[in-house]
């Protein structure tokens, strides 16, 4: 879930059609969760192929992907890789909270209560191997590059923004913004709504927060912001009891640093605190990927989609006409521009 320093930043409202032409590194752990969490039957069951097979993450990945570049949107995904030894116990904690939904679901389902049962089931989502490596077949068919981070998605995509080889990061977290990237996209959705985990819908838009406007406006350094967020609690440490965004933020501005709050004696900053420091500003990254958006394979495609997992033909060549005709538009204008 990463930090909520929501209530400590300002994010300014954009259109999905403003973004057309910038490149965006999309957290593909965190979007694919999202999918899977969603995309949903009234009782809870995920979408599934003719096998049993689960497709919410091929549905979400293929809709949203090509609607991007419909519009002109240069979309990169990047994979986490191995996470933190410090980031075990999130992901234990995790992995049992899923456990326990999984059972609440089924609980739901025998006695009929069917919000009940959706809003369990939207928190059971589960990312396999086998997932993951059949999205990658179809961004290959789409055309879309992917990078496999060595170790968290979001760092590896902050760096890629940093460098300018795209123009920002796309997560519904918070952390790129600690591990530094300039620019954060969040709602990178086309529904305009969104449902909770407790069932209800909530509209939203495409927004986008800047590191250096929330730096100022706070007027305090990255580093102090990632002190702050050491205090809260992140996927990497539990935070200190009864602190929030606001008492952080307090304590940080009037002490300095998690060394001077550790000084003053009357807040137990986390022992772990300067290893957590170096995850967000020293984190592992690598620079060995290339970044080229090729023609869509069609065949390719459906054979993902519709061969492998039973989606309607007709339904999966009437959004790549879309996109080939953006495509083709693209090429037009781009020889206009030569003639």
């Amino acid at each position: 879930m990463g930090v909520d320093i929501s209530d400590l930043v300002e994010a300014r409202k954009v259109a999905l059609a403003d973004l057309s032409g910038r490149s965006i590194a999309i957290d593909a752990f965190n979007t694919l969760y999202q999918f899977l969490s969603m995309i949903r039957q009234p009782d809870g069951t995920p979408l599934m192929d003719r096998d049993g097979r689960v497709t919410s993450h091929l549905s979400g990945l293929f809709y949203r992907s090509a609607a991007l570049l419909e519009l002109g949107i240069k979309p990169v995904y990047v994979f986490d890789g191995k996470p933190p030894e410090l980031k075990r116990k999130t992901i234990e904690e995790r992995r049992a909270a899923k456990e326990e939904a999984e059972r609440e679901w089924k609980k739901a389902l025998v006695e009929g209560d069917l919000k009940r049962a959706l809003s369990k089931a939207s928190r059971t989502a589960k990312l396999d191997s086998d997932m993951i490596e059949e999205s990658l077949s179809l961004l290959d068919a789409l055309g879309i590059p992917w990078i496999r981070a060595p170790s968290e998605g979001e760092a590896q995509m902050s760096h890629m923004v940093r460098k300018g080889d795209v123009w920002a990061g796309a997560s519904q977290d918070f952390d790129a913004i600690l591990f530094g990237a300039p620019n954060l996209v969040r709602n990178l959705t086309l529904a305009g709504k969104r449902r909770l985990p407790s069932g209800k819908t909530v509209d939203v838009s495409p927004e986008v927060i800047e590191l250096a406007d929330v730096l100022s406006r706070l007027e305090v350094s990255r580093e102090q912001l990632v002190d702050m967020a050491i205090l809260m609690g992140t996927d990497f440490n539990d935070g200190v009891r009864g602190i929030g965004p606001k008492k952080a933020y307090a304590l940080i501005k009037r002490l300095g640093s998690l060394e001077d709050v550790r000084a003053e004696g009357k807040v137990l900053v986390p022992d772990e605190f300067e290893e957590v420091r170096r995850i967000f500003l020293e984190p592992e990254v690598t620079d060995v990927y290339s970044l080229e958006w090729d023609m869509v394979d069609h065949e390719g495609v459906r054979k993902v989609m519709c061969d492998k997992h039973s989606f309607s033909v007709d339904r999966i060549d009437a959004v790549l006409a879309k996109v080939l005709a953006k495509s083709d538009a693209s090429a037009q204008r781009s020889l206009d521009s030569w003639s």
